[in-house]
């Protein structure tokens, strides 16, 4: 596996509309180290899960499905190099980017390796879930201390621009 070319990918989700705004789609990759306690998805946290696909192969099948494109998981910054070459080719054919992540915000900007991604996507979801702070009735997130963070209006690192 080329580690920039290539990414471990779970499953791509087709015309969904629980992960961001509109008909999106989202691409569930493999991997993470949050392990979140009662995850929505613990069998995303194999590093080693799923399939490999380059980023050739995803950016052609996001364009055939024509619609914009959220990073999902697992953590999709467990995979940071090759998904910020992803991000970077989306961008390029027009595509609005979600992703949501473990990390916060915060710890993302603190980190030269992670600091990259935050040019190339649009919105964060931030934060671990936490089964304590679960709440169905939120809007694109699972527990609320999880932000949803619009990047493009943001003035990092001075002030963060929330969506409702």
């Amino acid at each position: 596996m080329d580690d920039n070319r290539s990414l471990r990918v779970l499953d791509i989700v087709a015309g969904t509309s629980v992960d961001g705004p509109g008909l999106r789609t989202s691409i569930y990759f493999a991997g993470c180290t949050h392990h979140c306690p009662e995850c929505h998805n613990p069998e995303s946290w194999d590093p080693s899960g799923g399939r490999i696909m380059s980023i050739e192969e995803i950016v052609n099948r996001i364009e055939e499905e024509d619609f914009n494109v959220t990073f999902s998981g697992g953590d999709p910054l467990f995979q940071i190099e090759p998904l910020i070459a992803l991000a970077k080719a989306i961008k390029r054919n027009g595509r609005n980017i979600w992703c949501y992540t473990g990390y916060k915000l915060e710890d993302i900007l603190a980190n030269g390796r992670l600091r990259p991604i935050l040019n190339e996507i649009d919105v964060i979801v931030d934060g671990r879930f936490e089964k304590d702070r679960r709440d169905v009735s939120l809007k694109f997130r699972g527990s609320g201390n999880q932000r949803i963070i619009d990047l493009r209006k943001s003035d990092l690192p001075n002030s963060i621009c929330l969506l409702d």
